[in-house]
């Protein structure tokens, strides 16, 4: 098994859905190649931490703590952009991820003391309309923060931080069309498998919108991935996407498809059309 098949099925692997032959290769495989071990580490890590983010405590100075990180973080996006800059690339990972999960902290938190602060001000002062704005301000400022942060960590050379760029989607409450064609972009173009997969996961989630469910349709013969050519097929069943007949049909043409891909378009045609 090389490096390219046993990406396939780290994600499985994790999951204790890998069985037999395929299983004995893999983890021979994973016992003598460090960059899949690697990748393989790097995801575990990333499952584990995803969700787990604890909220703090609302304090008096949460808020002043919160836009003077801000302020720092869009000064350095600032410099970011000058020639000379060259931050981000100097800034290693783990550095980034820090300030990211100190962004969601505080976030969270800001959020969730001044939801407490306005029902409390509503009840004593009757003035519900002002602080119900001032939420609705504080809200906003808090998912351009976390839009920023996916569209810096959407571009980063790391897997593992691409896969958190497209968890933030779960955060974002109103996704508007720059984070559509993001994530669409990294479905179409990342060369990393996993990454696709879980941002399919994320678009699937959001196919209510309209340009989501046509850039789905989009993407399905521009997949070379068996694994993600079989979850896109999944995904049209489940959304009654009728419009994906016609690029499902597309890629049955292909001499080189996956038997097992092409089994599952068969399947996927009937309860299509």
């Amino acid at each position: 098994m090389d490096c390219e098949k046993a990406k396939v099925y780290l994600v499985d692997w994790l999951a204790g859905q890998v069985e037999g032959t395929e299983r004995g290769q893999l983890e021979d495989h994973l016992s003598g190649c460090p960059e899949c071990r690697e990748e393989l580490n790097a995801l575990r890590q990333v499952w584990q931490t995803m969700g787990e983010m604890p909220v703090p405590e609302p304090s008096e100075q949460l808020r002043i703590r919160f836009y003077s990180m801000l302020g720092e973080y869009k000064a350095l996006e600032t410099r970011s952009r000058q020639p000379a800059g060259g931050w981000l690339r100097r800034w290693q990972p783990a550095g980034f991820y820090r300030l990211a999960y100190s962004f969601g902290l505080l976030g969270m938190g800001l959020v969730a003391g001044y939801w407490f602060n306005a029902r409390r001000s509503v009840a004593q002062t009757n003035s519900g309309a002002a602080s119900q704005q001032q939420l609705r301000v504080l809200s906003g400022e808090v998912q351009q923060m976390r839009e920023t942060m996916l569209f810096t960590l959407i571009e980063n050379p790391s897997a593992t931080e691409r896969l958190r760029a497209v968890g933030y989607t779960k955060e974002i409450e109103r996704v508007d069309e720059r984070v559509v064609d993001a994530l669409l972009g990294t479905l179409n173009h990342d060369p990393n498998v996993n990454v696709r997969l879980v941002t399919l996961e994320a678009l699937s989630a959001l196919a209510a919108n309209p340009r989501v469910r046509q850039g789905l349709v989009r993407s399905i013969t521009r997949q070379e991935s068996p694994l993600v050519q079989s979850a896109l097929v999944d995904v049209m069943v489940e959304l009654q996407e009728k419009r994906s007949v016609e690029g499902l049909r597309q890629l049955l043409r292909d001499k080189g498809l996956n038997a097992s891909v092409k089994l599952k378009i068969e399947n996927g045609l009937q309860r299509l059309i």
